[in-house]
């Protein structure tokens, strides 16, 4: 990281990153006091993580740095250099759909889709730690996510889903690696929050 002056537009201190977006090397310039969450969205147009509180307290800003959840919107920028940071759309492989993100469109759990991006790649990082989670463990760790909309019922089945953990009789995904194939209207919805985060 390197820093210089005259950020642009701003004719303060300028920072310099080097890391890792979504798989894809990236040297981005910005305002040094821009946070990650400012800098995905603003810089590198990744809008699929969403402005929140911005406090810390909802996790719509969650992403993935090196493999772990952490809340964009309370990290600067500078402090990512030679990181690995994931966003939700680097969730998917290609056009597909994750595993994950498929259970969230055939089981219902992306509505208005604000909060869904971060409740992706939170629950990603619990699948990646923990292949085959309780319904406990997957409340705990998504218990800094706030939906207003679903209720978590369905959130929490979609992840069981994507694990192969679910009950079955849902009408969903129940093993990793098999998509939704779309439940009239609901479903559609929901899987394009889950690809686009809304």
């Amino acid at each position: 990281m390197t820093r210089g002056t005259g950020a642009p537009g701003h004719g303060g201190t300028a920072a310099r990153v080097s890391f890792t977006v979504n798989g894809e090397a990236r040297d981005v310039v910005f305002a040094g006091y821009k946070t990650l969450l400012e800098v995905l969205r603003e810089d590198l147009h990744l809008t699929g993580t969403k402005h929140g509180c911005e406090l810390g307290e909802c996790g719509a800003c969650a992403v993935l740095v090196d493999g772990q959840p952490v809340l964009s919107c309370l990290l600067l920028a500078v402090e990512c250099a030679g990181a690995e940071v994931v966003t939700v759309e680097g969730l998917a492989a290609g056009p597909e759909l994750s595993a994950l993100q498929a259970a969230f469109a055939d089981q219902g759990a992306a509505q208005c889709g604000y909060c869904t991006p971060g409740i992706l790649v939170t629950a990603q990082a619990l699948l990646a730690r923990r292949p085959h989670p309780t319904r406990d463990e997957i409340a705990a760790a998504l218990s800094g996510n706030l939906c207003r909309c679903t209720g978590y019922l369905q959130i929490f089945e979609a992840v069981e889903a994507a694990a192969g953990t679910g009950a079955p009789g849902h009408g969903g995904t129940q093993a990793a690696g098999t998509g939704a194939q779309g439940h009239g209207g609901t479903g559609r919805k929901a899987r394009k929050g889950a690809e686009r985060g809304a």
